[in-house]
Formats: C-alpha cells, structure tokens, sequence
C-alpha cells in the first residue's frame, strides 16, 4: 500500500486553517499535521475588540474550533505550542520545537502561513505592564483583565472619582476598534495618531466625519502626534528595587510635547510579514519582507506554499506588490494553495483591493481600492468625485446621508471608493467593490440595477448618483473644482454661492457672491458684472444645486465650474472656514 503523503501547515487561524481543512476535503488519505506555535489554533481574531468591549461576552465564541474538534471532525492532526524554528528543504523537513523537545518533520508539501507580527513604534517605555497589543487571544484576555480590574478598583472605592484612562496610539482599523471598545466600557480614552486624521487610509475630506463622531464620544484626539516615551506616573525608585513596578498610571510623552496620564496603554501602529522562517530558508521575498508567490500561492521552492499576511500580494488599482493584511484575501489564499497541493485546478491569485469597514461609535467607514494619495503617489491620472445621497429614499423616514468619495480614470474606469455614514455604508463598499473587480466604469455604475424599495433605497441609487456625477465631470459636462484648489479659486476666480440666504448668513466665503440658484436666470447680468470676465467658481451645500447652476451659467456662455461635494466636503478639508468664515447673523 502506498504511504499516504504529508502536507505540513505552519500556522492557523485564517490562511493555514482554510488550507488545512480545503486539503482534506479533497483528499481524505493525506497526513495533513497542523503546527502552531500558540494556544489557539482557529479563533476569530476580527472579534477581539468586540470582546473587549462586552458585546461578545462569551471569550469561547472567538474559538472557532480547538485541535479536538478539528482531529474529530477533518481528521486534522493539530499541534499547539509547536514553534517550526527552521526549514530544510533539501530533506523537506521542518525542526519543529516544543516546551519538551526538538524534533524534525519531514514534508511532502509545506504550506507557511506565520502570519504577521505588531510593529513595535520607537517608543521608550514599550516593556512596560500597563503596555498592551490587540492581535491575539491572550493580549484581549490581558485587557479585559487589566479593564475590569481598574473599573472594579473604581467601584469599590469613590464611585464619583474619574474614570480609569486609556491611551490608544494608532488610529487605524485596529485602533479605532480599541477606542470604542474601551470607550464603551467606560474608560476615558486619548487617541494618537501620527497622521493628521483619524484612520489613514481614508482619504482627508471623509476622516473629520470619524474625528467629529470620536470627538462627540469623549476620545480626545491627538493628531499629528505620536508617542515618544512611557514611563511610570511615580518613578520607579519610590517603590525600592525589590519592588514590582506597578502596571499604572503612566504618563504618556507625545512628540509635540503634551503628556498624557493613563491607567493603560494600547498599541496598534501596524503589522510587518512573519517572514523570517521563509528568509532563513533561502525563499524569495519581495521587497516589503513579504514571501513571493505565484498564482497558486507557490512560493520560490516548488514544494512549499504560503498564504496570509505574511505573502506579497499585487494592488489591483496601481499593480504595486506588498502584504495586505486581511483575513478575507487570507480565507482565499488558504483554499486556492490547498488546490494546487492537491493537483487541483486552480483559480489563479486575483490583484487584491484592499476593501475593509470599521464601525467607529454610529458610524460606519468602508473603503475600496486605491485611495487619492496612492494614486498620486502612482502617478495615476485621476478625477475625483464627491456625493452626499441619503441612504434610502427620502421621503421615507430615517434617511441618513452617506458621504462617498471615489476616482476615476480619464476613460472612466473606477480606481476607487470610499464612504462614511450611518447607515447603508456597508451595502454601497461592497457593490462598488464588485464593480471594481469586474472593471466597471462610470457608465457601468450609471447603469447597475439595484434592488429598489423606499425603506432600503432610492430609485436612483446612490451608486448610480455617483455614476452620473462621473459621467458629468468625465464627459465636461460639469466642469468641476476641488476643495484643495480653494487658494487658486479666490484669487482667480469670482466664487458664487448658490445656496439660501440662510444658509449664506449661517456662514460662507468671504468675498463670495450669493445668489440662490433659483434666482439664477433672472441675476445673469450681475454675475457677469461680479466675474468681470474671470472664470466663475460655484458651490452649494453637496454639489447638486450648484450642478444647475454651472449649467445655466455654461448654457448662458460663462466659464463656470462646480465644487465636487459642495461646502461639506469644502469645510472638511478646510475645517478652519468654520471658525473663519465671514458670519452674517
């Protein structure tokens, strides 16, 4: 009888697990030995801050399965607290290390799936107790600890004293899940990112929507700032050498020389490939450290496959190569490289979008494909397009506007999407990011055809808004201005504002000239007197009046042009207009 073969997988959760059980399903004699290094083989890490917040309450829900539910179920011969320390591929064997021994496995196929590992910021202080990560299950087992043990502190002492404080340096996905989860239990939270605004990856006249809402919830925000030194709130020698250091308060030094006192600190400033085992075996790695691998998730050696964080995959936007950290592009890694270990057919590796959502207290931040700043790092030629629809028809109680950004490509083809709002943000990211996969344009979203109802959406939707815009703007028949241009504007051009008086008198421009749009046809003449034969620049409140507008004035002869997104979207990248805009009470 004919040995069955060996398939080892370094490594669980998302990638290895999906390979795993992918391999079994389609070959039920191979000797499939899972090795991983920690505790817990198959946990749900995305819900860690959930945990910690108390909305999962049970910690067993984030333990999808343990190696005695996979052994009885796949026939999976799992194995935590195994560390592979080093590959030989000449032998194909790997040297396995445990708490009790060293030993050598050998492979007929090596799946490598190690995942990623926190950068660690250059911080001074970074040891300290009151320090914590967010990426695994004993870091979430560590904070609910150290949070109810401060809060139960609280409870037995002076109800009425201020609540314990919590530092989060990082304000991305992670970062903002850790806020609102240690918000939420009652802790006052200070926020610290690097960046100018919250959650980078977002493009900057959406992120004061998520500043604004962090803001409302009582996190303090320190943008432009990171963290520079932790050090105990009572300096060590005050509690004698043979003391142990107490885990809080320590004062957190930001680089613009603030200080901040907390009970604890979290840190979440990024990932980098677990690729030093693939390096130590001679495997080809990119750039970024990540492994290289080809559509079937082959890395350099024919016999050894990787997937997950700590593979280089390709943006489908800009075609640059780089890890991207995200369990769904893990998901389908794992099952693509456990087909061509099993001499499956296989769906070659598809450029990857980089899509991901985050709830940020009542709202919802989604993005897709290549944001502004990438694409102008790219050099990619681009127009942006900003709309504010509401989520559902409006006429129907409860609509909530959705704030969407996205850029197009001189032919019209979608480079990407992003959207904030409080509702239906989820349903908007995920359609856009299917047009996106399937090389949609302009006139493709104009054209979608999307479930209607009043309380679910409108009949023209707001992807098919966006389409139409794009469409306007591409094709010239909207001229349009941008927000970041507003210097260029006012000194070269006349600004109209379109909007009600009370609108106007709320706030505005100073120097603009108002006339509602409704009012337009008759005050012709005295648009051109105010031009004065200079290019005149409109705007309203999101974009649509101001579009009628520009084309009764391009109708009439007038160069005119139409500010993308209107004063939300002027305000946002200019919040300073708010406190220095001319006010007419």
């Amino acid at each position: 009888m004919t040995a069955s073969r060996r398939i080892v997988v370094v490594g669980g959760v998302a990638g290895g697990m999906s390979a795993a059980a992918r391999a079994r399903r389609l070959d039920e004699h191979a000797d499939i030995v899972v090795l991983e290094q920690g505790d817990f083989v198959s946990f749900a890490n995305c819900g860690l801050p959930y945990h910690l917040s108390g909305e999962i309450d049970r910690r067993d829900s984030l333990l999808l399965h343990t190696p005695a539910t996979l052994a009885s179920t796949l026939n999976l011969d799992v194995r935590t607290g195994h560390r592979v320390t080093a590959i030989d591929r000449d032998a194909r064997e790997v040297t396995v290390q445990t708490a009790e021994r060293t030993y050598r496995l050998p492979y007929d196929a090596l799946l490598l799936a190690p995942g990623a590992t926190a950068v660690r910021p250059p911080v001074e202080g970074l040891d300290h107790p009151a320090v914590h990560a967010l990426r695994v299950v004993p870091d979430v087992d560590a904070l609910r600890a150290t949070v109810d043990g401060l809060l139960a502190s609280r409870d037995d002492g002076d109800r009425a004293a201020e609540p314990p404080t919590a530092v989060v340096v990082g304000a991305g996905f992670i970062g903002l899940e850790a806020v609102e989860a240690l918000a939420a239990r009652g802790l006052q939270v200070h926020l610290v990112e690097l960046a100018d605004h919250v959650l980078p990856p977002l493009d900057a006249e959406l992120a004061p929507l998520l500043a604004e809402e962090l803001a409302s919830h009582g996190v303090r925000l320190h943008l432009g700032a990171g963290a520079r030194k932790i050090r105990p709130a009572a300096e060590a020698a005050d509690y004698g050498e043979e003391t142990v250091r107490p885990a809080g308060p320590v004062v957190v030094t930001l680089s613009d020389g603030d200080e901040v006192t907390a009970d604890l600190v979290v840190v979440n400033v990024g990932v980098r490939p677990a690729s030093a085992l693939a390096r130590e075996a001679g495997l080809d790695l990119g750039p970024s450290g990540a492994i290289r691998v080809d559509g079937d998730q082959r890395t350099s050696d024919p016999h050894i496959w990787a997937v997950g964080d700590a593979v280089e995959v390709v943006q489908a936007v800009t075609g640059a190569t780089g890890p991207v950290p995200l369990a769904g592009p893990a998901n389908r890694q794992g099952r693509r490289a456990a087909d061509s270990i099993c001499g499956r057919r296989t769906t070659p590796q598809a450029p990857v979008l980089g899509t991901a959502i985050v709830r940020v207290f009542g709202l919802t931040a989604a993005v897709t494909g290549a944001n502004q700043a990438t694409l102008r790092r790219a050099g990619i030629d681009h127009e942006v397009v900003h709309v504010h629809p509401g989520h559902h028809a409006g006429y129907y109680p409860g609509a909530e506007q959705i704030h969407i950004v996205a850029s197009f490509a001189p032919d019209g083809s979608l480079l990407g999407a992003q959207a904030v709002g409080r509702a239906g943000v989820d349903k908007r990211i995920d359609v856009l990011a299917t047009a996106l996969r399937a090389g949609m344009g302009a006139d493709d979203l104009a054209e979608l055809e999307l479930a209607y109802s009043p309380p679910f959406g409108s009949a023209k939707d707001p992807v098919n808004m966006l389409g139409f815009v794009a469409q306007n703007v591409l094709d010239r028949t909207m001229p349009q201005w941008q927000a970041w241009e507003l210097d260029e504007v006012r000194e070269g051009t006349l600004v109209l504002d379109v909007r009600s008086r009370g609108e106007f008198a709320a706030g505005h421009l100073d120097g603009a000239l108002n006339i509602p749009h409704t009012e337009l046809r008759d005050r012709l003449d005295e648009v051109r007197d105010a031009a004065g034969g200079r290019p005149v620049s409109v705007h309203c409140a999101s974009g649509v009046r101001s579009y009628l507008a520009t084309r009764i004035l391009r109708g009439e002869g007038v160069d005119a042009r139409n500010l993308s997104g209107g004063w939300l979207t002027l305000t946002a990248v200019h919040p300073e207009l708010l406190e220095d805009v001319a006010v007419r009470a």
